[in-house]
């Protein structure tokens, strides 16, 4: 039950509790993108491979440390999810490859030679640039904040349940490397969980570098601007899970690479939600001087006539 003001360790724990919910749906708009449009060249390969092999180190990391088995299972369903967003890339390009062959003619199949090869025709099926949004064009502008809110108060609410089922349920004194604790007792540097901190955190922050480049290419078309907001949102109330029990330097020291791995992510996101700005001002600016000379046009065929 609570009683008075929240301990830095329920401050932890409830920080923790909403960075799981966001981590939970972080992968789900996306997903959902690229059924809508029926294609996952919104999302740069290197991108979702990089992320893949970070989510394995962690769940090789919860593994080897012999972690709870909810933290085992949380890092197999974001292994599984990075597994569909890849599988999803892959069979719609197989699907568009495969209605562009089926579109050429059996006489331009039989007239192909080895010095005249095939050539496939160009995608008579593009993807749209956008699905549809979730709100009226009018509430666009809550539609985020609003998803962002729901599941920050899920996170906060499922912790809240967890205490009342769970009353006597204290939080250990000394709890493992880096992972808890007032001040620096009970804080030591195991290099296991320090080279696999280190590795997650540069794959995580590496990730973002190809779908960054590949954003000029695509334009951010394809591209699920939830995903990021969810990201950033999760990787902010982790790294306040991780230092509302202490600031201590040698703890902040020994959970450095899970902060370095959250906050510089972070700072590569917020980069891309720039891009989605940018690119969204200039497509607006577009549409605004082509309706301008749609008129501009209209008026001197009027007056012509």
């Amino acid at each position: 039950m609570l009683q008075g003001t929240l301990t830095p360790d329920q401050m932890s724990s409830i920080f923790g509790s909403m960075s799981v919910a966001c981590w939970l749906v972080v992968y789900t708009p996306q997903i959902w993108e690229n059924y809508q449009l029926k294609s996952g060249d919104g999302l740069s390969v290197a991108f979702v491979v990089l992320w893949l092999l970070g989510d394995l180190t962690g769940l090789l990391g919860a593994v080897m440390a012999k972690l709870v088995p909810t933290v085992i299972v949380l890092a197999i369903y974001y292994t599984l999810c990075d597994v569909v967003l890849l599988a999803q890339v892959y069979y719609y390009r197989q699907i568009r490859l495969r209605a562009r062959r089926d579109s050429i003619s059996p006489a331009a199949r039989a007239a192909a030679t080895e010095s005249s090869p095939l050539i496939l025709p160009a995608d008579p099926n593009p993807p749209p640039a956008q699905p549809k949004p979730l709100l009226p064009p009018h509430l666009l502008w809550l539609e985020y904040p609003l998803l962002i809110a729901f599941v920050l108060l899920a996170g906060a609410g499922a912790w809240y349940l967890e205490i009342q089922a769970t009353p006597d349920v204290s939080i250990p004194e000394n709890p493992g490397p880096g992972q808890g604790g007032h001040g620096s007792d009970g804080v030591e540097f195991e290099w296991k969980s320090q080279l696999l901190g280190w590795s997650s955190a540069v794959l995580y922050f590496g990730s973002r570098i190809p779908q960054i480049i590949h954003n000029f290419r695509t334009r951010c078309a394809g591209l699920s601007l939830a995903l990021f907001f969810f990201t950033i949102t999760g990787n902010l109330t982790y790294s306040a899970s991780i230092l509302a029990p202490s600031l201590d330097p040698k703890y902040i020291l020994a959970n450095a690479s899970w902060l370095a791995g959250a906050l510089l992510t972070v700072f590569l996101d917020i980069f891309v939600m720039a891009q989605f700005a940018v690119y969204g001002w200039q497509d607006k600016k577009r549409a605004q001087e082509g309706k301008g000379l749609q008129h501009d046009e209209e008026e001197d065929s009027a007056l012509a006539t």
